[in-house]
């Protein structure tokens, strides 16, 4: 494999998930004993990925035993994270990923299977979950050879987005140039990073990376969480 990095997306709120992030960012929120960013960072890890970038904004200082913990592990603040959408975690590490093979990876992920990270991967994908019916979630369009049309909500018998992304270097270097040009026009405040990608679509090669439904879970509500780990039960009044 070649020199690979890594973003991890820990900016944001989490107010989904409170009372527990009251005190805690939501990725460091446990699960099966485990905060929820380690098991993305132990599943790089796996791929021998070491160079990593965590993105900071809510209680952002909780994170910074992670620099001790993993050799190679960087924090960058996101100064936006109040007022501006995801778009400014990306805008915070452009100069980073600008011609580096990256993954861009949710940090509010619970990773059950880390040898996910481990597949030959060819070209740049997102990473997806087949779900058959009606989905009001994230999704991808394809056409008959494979390659994402569209980025965006709602879909049926189609692949569901799920936290994790790879760029080749020169998807990253598009990706990168397109969040700064958004910067500079205006009108991005409310953007998710993945609204740029379906803009480029028409330069950015993706496809989707398939991955079972029970290696990974997106923790969006604490009902969720209870429903990973029951052990919250007791804990929470839901």
């Amino acid at each position: 494999m070649d020199h690979e990095i890594a973003v991890l997306m820990a900016a944001g709120l989490g107010t989904r998930m409170r009372p527990l992030t009251i005190d805690t960012p939501k990725p460091l929120i446990k699960v099966c004993g485990r905060p929820m960013i380690e098991t993305v960072i132990d599943g790089l890890k796996r791929r021998n990925v070491n160079e990593i970038y965590v993105v900071t904004g809510y209680l952002g200082s909780r994170f910074l035993y992670l620099t001790e913990k993993y050799p190679g592990l960087t924090i960058v603040k996101n100064e936006e994270y109040e007022t501006v959408n995801n778009i400014s975690s990306i805008k915070a590490v452009t100069e980073v990923i600008r011609n580096r093979n990256t993954f861009i990876c949710e940090a509010d992920l619970y990773i059950a299977d880390p040898m996910i990270f481990t597949g030959k991967l060819e070209k740049s994908c997102y990473f997806g979950k087949y779900i058959a019916g009606h989905s009001d979630d994230w999704v991808f369009d394809l056409d008959g050879n494979g390659r994402i049309i569209r980025v965006g909500k709602v879909g049926d018998d189609c692949y569901n987005m799920c936290g994790l992304s790879y760029f080749m270097e020169n998807d990253a270097a598009i990706l990168a140039d397109a969040i700064d040009n958004m910067y500079k026009s205006g009108g991005y405040e409310e953007m998710f990073w993945d609204d740029v990608v379906n803009m480029n679509l028409d330069k950015l090669k993706l496809s989707v990376y398939p991955v079972d439904n029970e290696s990974i879970t997106e923790i969006d509500s604490v009902e969720e969480l209870c429903a990973v780990d029951p052990s919250y039960l007791d804990r929470i009044k839901l």
